[in-house]
């Protein structure tokens, strides 16, 4: 196909493609999947080679958030049946962050539900990252807490953290049709904030909400301008209990054309297979590697995912090596213009406007987590 030529030359160029190709991928028939997927494998294997970088998730307080996004089983009204903890503390998050660690991850992202942290909450983080750093070498840390008051990127810049992750999930246009307690714009003001501090800005979307093509090239498009170091593409786990409890717009197919499209947009940013793969990808799993060059290792934050074992084992099993902490895991043009995680030395890094088809209501692949932080269960790493 004359378009994947194109935009594999884009891709190793690093030339933004028109919306329209954007389109173009979305819109690509089942037909032409194989083709669209070698496409973007070319690009990936360009600026990351067959790495695939492990995360590990520790959620530091879970539920009880007084946002009410509609994708959230933590939101405010959740009638879903989720663990709810207030915060670990550090040893208990050092402990819970070491079973990642142990399974391969080599960046542990911290996250905890709310608006945004207050400065006491800051100081509680800080104490973790340090805990954790202490007692893991070359480790990276992210951290994920919801709107960034003025200074506190800075302070948890010198706390140690590496990364900010702050998604914005959707398009624009169509943000408030997800979240009426903060904007848009104040997502785009935290992710901006993360930059400005120093830290490796993380920020991604949700697909499956319903949107149209057109919102999903908007919101990558806007990722593109951001310029985030990665970028975590989750889909939507339909939770009970949630507005968005009935929207299964996903298919394994569409599922790897979006990641294609994102990784044609965004050729040289880690792009990360996040929380639902299980869900949606299921058995394509495996050919999603050939997209994206990052995953989650083990459960998300509410919900459980495969076992780790098995994430390292298909990662072997389909050709791909699990990244090192001796290995940067940005191209270097990005780490010597600023980008990088700040956890090595000398700076390095870590179509149609329609709603896309309703797939079938899996509802039995929706586990709610019940192990690891905040039971006393071991966890899945």
């Amino acid at each position: 196909m004359d378009l994947l030529n194109t935009l594999v030359d884009k891709g190793l160029r690093r030339e933004l493609p028109t919306r329209e190709e954007a389109l173009a991928v979305l819109a690509t028939s089942d037909d032409e999947l194989l083709d669209v997927v070698t496409a973007a494998g070319k690009v990936r294997r360009q600026w990351f080679g067959r790495r695939v970088k492990l995360n590990y998730l520790v959620n530091l307080k879970s539920g009880l958030c007084p946002e009410d996004c509609s994708y959230c089983s933590q939101r405010l009204g959740s009638k879903a049946e989720i663990l709810k903890y207030t915060w670990l503390k550090p040893d208990q998050a050092s402990e819970a962050a070491a079973a990642g660690l142990a399974g391969g991850a080599k960046r542990v992202c911290l996250v905890a539900s709310g608006r945004g942290p207050t400065d006491r909450d800051v100081d509680r983080v800080s104490d973790t990252i340090k805990a954790i750093k202490d007692q893991n070498e070359g480790v990276e840390v992210c951290a994920c807490l919801g709107l960034l008051s003025d200074g506190q990127a800075e302070r948890l810049r010198e706390a140690g953290a590496d990364a900010y992750n702050h998604n914005l999930n959707t398009s624009e246009g169509t943000y408030g049709d997800i979240t009426t307690t903060h904007t848009y714009a104040d997502r785009v003001d935290t992710v901006q904030k993360a930059h400005a501090a120093g830290l490796s800005a993380c920020s991604g979307l949700i697909a499956g909400m319903g949107e149209s093509d057109e919102d999903l090239v908007d919101v990558v498009y806007a990722l593109r301008a951001l310029d985030p170091d990665s970028i975590p593409v989750n889909f939507l786990i339909p939770f009970e209990g949630t507005p968005l409890a009935k929207e299964w717009n996903l298919t394994p197919q569409r599922c790897l054309r979006i990641l294609a499209m994102v990784r044609f947009v965004c050729p040289d940013a880690e792009v990360r297979i996040a929380g639902g793969r299980e869900v949606h990808l299921r058995t394509m799993q495996p050919l999603a590697l050939h997209l994206a060059n990052s995953i989650f290792l083990g459960d998300y934050l509410t919900s459980e995912g495969q076992a780790g074992k098995a994430d390292l084992d298909m990662i072997a099993d389909a050709g791909f090596e699990v990244e090192g902490t001796d290995r940067v895991t940005l191209p270097e043009h990005r780490i010597t213009t600023g980008g990088g995680c700040g956890s090595h030395e000398e700076g390095g890094a870590c179509g149609s406007a329609s709603a896309p088809p309703v797939g079938e209501a899996r509802t039995d692949l929706v586990a709610v987590r019940r192990r690891g932080a905040g039971t006393d269960l071991a966890p899945n790493a």
